[in-house]
């Protein structure tokens, strides 16, 4: 079940991925008319960067994640937030139908899911889930930016320089984040009968050197991590790289994709 994301990957996840600016839970919240009455399941959701902000609009969030440790790290980011309006199940996007049942048919307000739609059949997830859904109620697929090392910038190709030292080969995987990503979300609502719509949220925001190193290894699985050593030096050259700097300025632009089941 689990995705490697394990152990220090889980760790380096909670501490470095970005959550979502304010702006983001606003166009969820509107796109699916969500309120107190609501409950919205965020499947892989990591941990809980989406889900533990979300609790708070909404009246319950179920988080669903493959990933034990993952999934122990939210609950642990819930009580510190104060969040008591959100429960975290071990699963993925084939015990939706399971977990539907369970909720009971027209009762979800919305099924979110970020990046982890990429390790998933969207054509079965999205018809598996529309039974659960109540009418105005539909999927959000949230893309949090593009990686690290795939961006239009000058510390970006350093970064990604860096990354191909150190692994030896061209690094140029999008995670489906990119456009053709975004257009088979599209495609797959559209086929299951939602009716599409987006919108998307940009800002600038910081990102030091850890925070960027910890961004990379938060998207390895636990058995490719380099040695804490190692992890050292590429810390060390990425800065090098950067000329020395030790923060960059990030452009994020949020993605998000709905499918509103009418009736």
């Amino acid at each position: 079940m689990t995705r490697g994301f394990s152990g220090e990957v889980a760790t380096y996840y909670a501490r470095h991925r970005r959550g979502y600016p304010p702006q983001v839970l606003d166009a969820l919240a509107a796109a699916f008319h969500l309120d107190a009455e609501d409950t919205v399941i965020d499947l892989g959701c990591g941990t809980g960067q989406l889900s533990i902000p979300l609790a708070a609009r909404v009246g319950a969030v179920v988080g669903v994640d493959p990933e034990p440790d993952m999934l122990a790290l939210a609950r642990r980011a819930g009580v510190d937030a104060g969040t008591t309006n959100a429960a975290w199940v071990l699963g993925g996007d084939r015990d939706l139908p399971a977990l539907s049942r369970l909720l009971g048919a027209r009762t979800v307000g919305a099924l979110t899911v970020a990046v982890a739609i990429h390790f998933m059949d969207r054509d079965t997830l999205f018809e598996a889930v529309r039974p659960s859904l109540r009418p105005g109620g539909g999927i959000a697929v949230v893309t949090n930016g593009a990686p690290l090392w795939l961006q239009e910038t000058a510390w970006s190709a350093a970064l990604r320089g860096c990354l191909e030292r150190l692994f030896g080969h061209p690094v140029r995987a999008s995670c489906q984040t990119d456009e053709a990503g975004r257009r088979r979300n599209q495609e797959a609502l559209v086929r299951a009968g939602y009716r599409y719509a987006e919108t998307s949220v940009a800002y600038d925001a910081p990102l030091t050197v850890d925070g960027m190193v910890g961004g990379v290894f938060s998207a390895m699985s636990a058995d490719r991590l380099p040695s804490v050593r190692r992890r050292a030096e590429f810390a060390a050259e990425v800065r090098e790289a950067l000329g020395g700097s030790d923060e960059v300025t990030e452009r994020v632009r949020v993605w998000l994709q709905y499918g509103v089941r009418d009736a």
